[in-house]
């Protein structure tokens, strides 16, 4: 009896060209190398050289700002917003809010940063709902936070497979368990364990972009005009890794999770190989 080859279903070329933005949205430039660009010196070493009491003054707000988030995001974000993403309008009120922060420095930040990251929020909930997304589900609302952990990408992550699927396997247990407590619970139940463990996993990557924005919000030649551009700045490196998340997400729903995730290894290989080629 002869065998029947059953060859591997492939994404049709409209989906791979949408999966290939996603790559470059989440493979580009990391928040610290765009901030580099603004201040002229390194970010990264700005960040490390901060003093330990800058740093838990970081992780607190960090906490706290991801928290409103939650609560935000479980509460309202199923609500109907504008069709389209109003990303020019959140990425000025951002810039506003860090304005603020620039002219103040760390001393603004827990009130400057539950503002960005609320404004923040609601793009990337816009953003979640044009791609497809119900945002009356848990697992909708967890995805829109979870686009915060996905900017503090570390180098070590990136060497086989990409930090982005890193981030989402690290954090996969936690965002189940969670949504199922509250599916359970309801949104009363936010301080459970299980829920304050996720917000603790996230907080400590976006930490590590925060303390990179207050970094070059602090630098000296950057004040209250400079601070506005750094806000701007985070506002965008966070839609952009929205719209990545939000396209892997809809064509995972579509073709299923195991044929995206090779696709997108074998795009973000032929990107890479691509920018070697060119250097």
């Amino acid at each position: 009896m002869a065998t029947i080859e059953v060859m591997p279903a492939r994404l049709t070329r409209e989906e791979t060209d949408d999966l290939r933005r996603a790559v470059a949205c989440l493979e580009g430039a990391s928040f610290a190398q765009r901030l580099t660009d603004v201040v002229g010196r390194p970010v990264e070493l700005l960040s490390r050289a901060m003093p330990q009491s800058a740093r838990r003054a970081v992780a607190h707000a960090t906490e706290a700002a991801l928290r409103g988030a939650l609560k935000l995001a479980l509460h309202t974000l199923d609500l109907k917003t504008a069709a389209k993403p109003a990303n020019n309008a959140h990425k000025l009120a951002a810039a506003a809010s860090g304005a603020v922060g620039g002219a103040l420095g760390l001393a603004a930040l827990p009130v400057e940063l539950p503002i960005s990251t609320t404004i923040l929020l609601r793009s990337i909930a816009e953003i979640a709902r044009e791609e497809g997304e119900d945002l009356s589900a848990p697992d909708a609302a967890f995805a829109c936070v979870e686009v915060f952990a996905l900017g503090g990408r570390a180098d070590e992550e990136a060497a086989f497979e990409s930090g982005y699927f890193a981030v989402r396997a690290a954090l996969a247990k936690s965002v189940s368990d969670s949504a199922r407590f509250l599916a359970n619970e309801g949104v009363g139940a936010q301080s459970a364990p299980v829920i304050v463990r996720l917000i603790s996993q996230i907080a400590a990557r976006f930490g590590v972009v925060v303390s990179e924005k207050v970094a070059a919000q602090a630098a000296p030649i950057i004040g209250a005009i400079g601070g506005a551009t750094v806000n701007a700045a985070f506002a965008d490196h966070f839609q952009t890794l929205a719209r990545g998340h939000f396209i892997v997400r809809r064509l995972e729903r579509k073709r299923g999770a195991s044929l995206v995730a090779f696709e997108y290894q074998r795009l973000r290989g032929a990107r890479q190989e691509s920018r070697r080629a060119a250097s």
